[in-house]
């Protein structure tokens, strides 16, 4: 007899409810353990602790955001199977944050104080998203994920070099987001339209600016 428990409309916004204010005001504990742990910390010029604060509170944003939108794409799926793999990604992109959170405190800096509005707008975008359908959904999922590693790519690049700790997190996060991306890929994604990837990046783009400072 399967015992399983169905979980109600009801059951699915508590949860993510509950997601969500973890997500922004709690600190959500990860499942791996940090990238960082093995690496010595060195003491960091004001200059390179603030530059690289900047970038670990935009790259902590990008993950409030990947929580939200997964959770958004998924609160509306239609497929089981879809669901899950969105929900599944959310997870590893829990981890993301509890890493980037930990480094943030280790430079002695704070996320953004916009995450609330941050994770909303996400949210919003996720839920719109999957309404278009699965195939739709898991399309943005990889269009997303595409765009992240990129802009970690250029954080790679213009972290410190002395700034051993964030690289270690950041090249766990580059890898587990080009996974995301291949499976949704496999699963059945499609492509955007034009202007769609375009919209995507200027937003990216501004979320960045303002993340870096506030």
């Amino acid at each position: 007899m399967d015992t399983t428990r169905q979980l109600t409309p009801l059951d699915r916004f508590l949860n993510d409810t509950q997601r969500a204010l973890d997500t922004v005001f709690g600190a959500p504990g990860a499942q791996r353990a940090n990238p960082s742990r093995d690496i010595a910390q060195i003491e960091l010029d004001e200059d390179e602790r603030r530059h690289a604060s900047g970038l670990m509170r935009i790259n902590h944003v990008g993950e409030v955001c990947a929580q939200a939108l997964y959770c958004g794409q998924a609160a509306v799926a239609r497929d089981e199977t879809t669901r899950a793999h969105l929900l599944a990604a959310a997870q590893e992109e829990t981890d993301h944050l509890a890493w980037c959170a930990d480094r943030l405190r280790e430079l002695d800096s704070r996320p953004s104080l916009l995450n609330p509005v941050w994770y909303a707008g996400s949210f919003a975008i996720g839920a719109l998203a999957g309404l278009r359908g699965d195939g739709w959904n898991l399309g943005f999922v990889v269009e997303t994920e595409r765009q992240v590693e990129a802009h970690i790519d250029e954080h790679l690049d213009s972290l410190p070099a002395a700034d051993a700790r964030s690289r270690a997190i950041l090249e766990v996060m580059k890898a587990d987001e080009a996974r995301h991306a291949d499976h949704a890929e496999a699963a059945g994604a499609r492509v955007l339209p034009p202007p769609v990837p375009t919209l995507m990046a200027a937003a990216s783009k501004v979320m960045k600016a303002v993340a870096y400072r506030i």
